[in-house]
């Protein structure tokens, strides 16, 4: 695929257009807006101008990537397109319309796939005349560094379809994933626990946001702690995500949206880009975090349970291969071990009598667990035998 088009110049929009343009694609961001459009542009100098400071490339290669690339506000542009990867906002009818569009444009033969975090892959193809060509192909930000790309097939989506999309993910060094159309796909779908659980810790009161934060960071080996992340993802995206989620399960329990979070979109607090979330990062806060590593222990026990009965729950439902549970996990949101993986090392009996405690000690359906997990607790079976992974 020499030509590839992407639909919308926001952060996702410029990102996967600097991959393809890197491999020398070239590559139409289309955006209707001409200050959007500018504004990417800039933005997009800006990030290779950081990345020759740090020797990552040199000024040829840069001017090459922006050479690459064309930035238009004439849908036209993308006629010769053999991919179309749209990327705007998250609205199944906003969606539905550019995929309308695109495909009165493009060959018969274009792949149009969707960028999207959550929204069904199979509601958007039904938009189109050719719903076998479309597919999801969902990046995480930001998009150059981060390594997986989830492919979602809708249940129209041809064989041939995945094929190709899955080798343009290769050809990109891009560490692919393939997931059942279900709402959240792998890591949306599982991560939701590491946020609402953590949530539900601080709205009890049992710790502040810092020492969640503290704990599982220093003692659960995470990267960033939930709150920390949230913020960096943006409170109201991040909302946005475990509403459709919820929503799309038909109101389960395990991802019921807080409150909490609920009410900081409402005020504007979406996190670093508006200067404010769980954190100020207007002014220098003083941070409280009770190093207590016993209460840090049953934080992140608490969080790491739920978390890896989701990922049992998702292999259980044939979401994913157990392989690729683990690889999303470890690549989308750099968790510090595959969750199917951690299961094994921790011992099913033990992860299962910390769910059912907190099922009894809340009676909510929200603590139910998988089948699966049953299974490998009665029968002492762990998820990947004889040492593979």
């Amino acid at each position: 695929m020499k030509n590839i088009s992407i639909i919308g110049s926001g952060t996702m929009g410029i990102g996967i257009a600097q991959i393809a343009s890197d491999y020398n694609h070239k590559v139409v961001i289309y955006d209707k807006s001409k200050k959007s459009l500018k504004i990417a542009k800039e933005k997009l100098k800006k990030i290779l101008n950081r990345l020759i400071e740090k020797q990552k490339i040199d000024k040829k290669e840069s001017q090459r990537i922006l050479t690459n690339i064309k930035f238009s506000d004439s849908i036209k542009e993308i006629e010769k397109a053999e991919i179309v990867i749209e990327a705007i906002v998250e609205d199944l009818a906003m969606k539905k319309d550019v995929f309308q569009e695109i495909e009165n444009l493009v060959s018969e033969k274009c792949i149009i796939a969707t960028n999207t975090s959550s929204i069904s892959i199979t509601s958007i193809a039904s938009a189109c005349k050719t719903p076998e060509r479309v597919i999801g192909m969902h990046f995480f930000n930001p998009a150059p560094l981060m390594p997986l790309v989830e492919i979602i097939p809708a249940i129209q989506t041809s064989n041939d379809t995945i094929k190709k999309t899955m080798t343009l993910s290769e050809s990109w060094k891009k560490t692919k994933v393939l997931c059942k159309d279900t709402p959240g796909f792998i890591v949306n779908r599982l991560a939701r626990s590491f946020y609402s659980e953590s949530i539900r810790i601080y709205e009890e009161n049992i710790a502040n946001k810092e020492t969640i934060d503290w704990a599982m960071k220093d003692l659960g080996g995470f990267k960033m702690g939930p709150f920390e992340l949230m913020d960096y993802i943006g409170n109201d995206v991040n909302y946005k995500v475990t509403e459709t989620v919820f929503n799309e399960f038909y109101f389960d329990q395990r991802y019921k949206p807080s409150i909490t979070q609920k009410r900081l979109v409402e005020a504007g607090y979406f996190g670093r880009k508006s200067g404010r979330g769980y954190y100020n990062y207007l002014v220098k806060e003083n941070l409280k975090i009770n190093q207590n590593r016993e209460l840090g222990k049953k934080i992140v026990w608490r969080v790491l349970c739920m978390l890896i009965n989701e990922a049992i729950d998702a292999l259980y439902l044939k979401i994913a291969s157990k392989e690729d549970i683990d690889k999303a996990m470890k690549n989308g949101v750099n968790y510090p071990k595959g969750l199917l993986e951690w299961g094994d090392e921790i011992g099913h009996r033990v992860i299962l009598e910390e769910i059912i405690k907190l099922r009894e000690t809340y009676s909510e359906d929200r603590y139910r667990p998988s089948p699966l997990l049953i299974y490998l607790s009665k029968n002492e079976k762990k998820i990947f035998e004889n040492g593979e992974k």
